[in-house]
């Protein structure tokens, strides 16, 4: 049989898909074609011209721009992916250098700028401000100056930075109709002669308008943004966002020094943004508005993001933030640490990682220490699992606010002096290492939503009446007697504190416990049958950094012994009450903890209590990032 040629009309469509390798140097000329040879030598110029299913490689250097990716992939196969050159040093940033720098008195220098050099932005006439955010009694602005490459705190006024009193590394910005003044102390140094920058971009890698999707960004180093506030109820912008798209791809990244926050997974914005009053009521509506927004907030639409192995730092709001955009998202490998340490301003939105609205997410295998709120998961976590987490040195570790569930939280090393803060229900806590205090708060009168199954749809709303949870095969660690049975002041009715599960015997729905073993004053639940009780033991649960290398010690002493343990499943976990929906993984299939802390297979018979699988007696020390 005679074959028919391939005409040149044929080979069009196929050549049109053809992906592209845009490269990027500081060395090129956005006239170029964009080779190798001829690379461009702006990001955004790359940007404008990659079409789903190409690539833009950028080569070492430090880029001051912001990327606005006009346009974003058609599928998960057919994504635009912007990445550093396989081992070269690439820096993106928000901030420009400022010389010129006077001396004013001791230590003090002043700089004068047009306010032309910033263009249609000014971060240091900006304010910090927004729903639930807390000034402390004096202004914030998204600006800030840099000092070979770490920040000096914002002055509350310019007597603060000149008062010779005052030793404290500090700015402070005036801004008049002509020009921008910048104060600021330099102990010991002419800062004509060292690395002096300043916040110009908002943000550094972020669309302007939502529904961008399956974008990729791969490699780089991404600091220094002046980001606004991101409260739940209006657009958070992050030092790198994704504004209200669908399968972005953030991975091994360093991400530092945002004003506000560094990774956004969040809301698009509208008139409505930051008028809610603080309310509950207010981010009910919010959720309203998002399902009926243009691009609604559905499975179909909205989430599916992957941000992986980065790390994150130097934010003073949070690592990552999301608000319902953060759904059907994976969050895994990340280093965060360091956020909100310098505490200047407040409010109830800071946290390594915080998230209203995480359905169906996977929260696994990240370090988060150094911060105010370990992770915080606030309305509607359903169908989330939190799983081989490593948190410490937080003021608190892991924070359920107004959840009503099924979540799962499993294998995590829970080290801070608060290991978790409970203000949901159906929650199931598997295999943990609880070094510290829970607090539990019996109930909570504000009216929040429950979903439909792997879903976003509401199905009702309801108060948190307190318990409901299932708690298997953890270790509890005591502590501080005076510590027990303490009365703890919240917003909310009162709450209690203490080492082990009895405060939740004031909860209204009971707890489903078993195989627990409690340590040195540990208590357990009234509710729970045949506990072990190793009192006189304290493992004294120790972590030595080293580096970014982590090792844990603790003792579990001779007397430790398997108690009676039951591999746990989605069968032994039941429904969680309210919204009777079943512990399953997103994908609808039977939830099984059968892997410790490091992957390990469980005994399926037996399980040893605790993140590790298999544990030696005596004293121990395990890697454990």
């Amino acid at each position: 049989m005679k074959s028919t040629p391939i005409t040149s009309a044929l080979l069009l469509p196929l050549a049109s898909i053809q992906a592209t390798e845009f490269h990027v140097s500081t060395l090129g000329n956005d006239t170029n074609a964009g080779t190798q040879a001829a690379p461009l030598r702006t990001i955004q110029h790359a940007a404008d011209l990659a079409q789903p299913g190409d690539v833009i490689t950028v080569h070492e250097g430090v880029y001051r721009e912001r990327i606005n990716p006009p346009r974003g992939g058609l599928s998960d196969t057919r994504r635009i992916t912007y990445q550093a050159a396989a081992g070269e040093m690439v820096t993106i940033t928000g901030s420009e250098p400022v010389r010129n720098w006077v001396k004013v008195q001791d230590d003090i220098w002043k700089v004068t700028l047009m306010n032309s050099f910033f263009g249609t932005f000014n971060p240091f006439n900006d304010l910090i401000r927004g729903d639930w955010f807390i000034a402390k009694g004096r202004q914030h602005h998204t600006g800030a100056v840099y000092l070979n490459g770490d920040w000096l705190d914002e002055a509350a006024s310019l007597d603060d930075v000149l008062n010779p009193g005052n030793t404290s590394a500090l700015w402070f910005g005036r801004v008049d109709a002509a020009h921008t003044t910048i104060w600021a102390r330099f102990k010991g140094i002419n800062p004509n002669e060292q690395a002096v920058e300043i916040n110009v971009r908002r943000t550094v890698f972020y669309p302007d308008k939502p529904g961008r999707n399956y974008i990729t960004v791969r490699g780089f180093i991404l600091c220094n943004a002046a980001t606004p506030w991101a409260p739940p109820t209006a657009e958070q912008v992050g030092l790198i966002g994704t504004h209200w798209s669908k399968g972005w791809i953030i991975e091994n990244c360093t991400i530092r020094c945002s004003k506000c926050s560094g990774v956004s997974l969040g809301k698009y914005g509208d008139e409505f943004d930051n008028t809610s009053a603080d309310t509950a009521e207010g981010y009910v509506k919010t959720i309203e508005r998002a399902h009926a927004y243009d691009i609604p907030w559905t499975r179909e639409n909205i989430g599916h993001h992957i941000v992986r192995n980065n790390e994150i730092f130097r934010c003073e709001q949070a690592g990552i933030v999301g608000s319902l955009g953060c759904v059907y998202s994976t969050v895994v490998g990340n280093d965060i640490h360091d956020i909100h340490v310098r505490r200047l301003f407040t409010g109830h939105e800071m946290a390594g990682i915080k998230f209203h609205g995480a359905v169906d997410m996977l929260i696994s295998n990240n370090r988060v220490c150094h911060t105010i709120l370990g992770l915080w998961l606030d309305w509607m976590t359903q169908g989330t699992r939190i799983s081989r987490n490593l948190l410490y040195e937080n003021d608190r570790d892991l924070y359920f606010e107004v959840n009503h569930g099924p979540f799962l939280a499993d294998n995590n090393l829970l080290l801070s002096t608060v290991s978790l803060f409970d203000n949901s229900q159906g929650g199931a806590y598997v295999h943990n290492l609880l070094a510290g205090k829970i607090v539990s708060i019996s109930k909570d009168l504000r009216d929040t939503p429950y979903l439909t199954s792997h879903s976003t749809a509401v199905a009702g709303l309801s108060s948190v009446k307190g318990g409901d949870n299932r708690f298997h095969n953890n270790l509890f660690v005591g502590g501080i007697p005076e510590e027990v049975n303490r009365i703890v002041p919240t917003a909310t009715p009162e709450a209690l504190v203490g080492y082990g599960l009895w405060l939740y015997d004031n909860c209204e729905f009971p707890l489903q416990t078993g195989g627990n073993v409690y340590f040195n004053g540990a208590r357990p639940g009234s509710s729970e049958k045949s506990p072990v009780l190793l009192t006189d033991v304290n493992p004294a649960p120790k972590l030595v950094e080293e580096g970014r290398t982590v090792q844990l010690h603790l003792d579990l002493g001779g007397a430790w012994r398997n108690p009676a343990t039951t591999l746990v499943t989605a069968e032994l976990l039941g429904k969680a009450k309210l919204p009777q929906l079943p512990f399953e993984n997103p994908d609808g299939s039977p939830l099984s903890v059968d892997t410790d802390y490091f992957g390990k297979k469980r005994n399926d018979a037996n399980p040893t209590p605790g993140p590790f699988e298999n544990l030696d007696a005596g004293p121990l020390s395990i890697k454990v990032w």
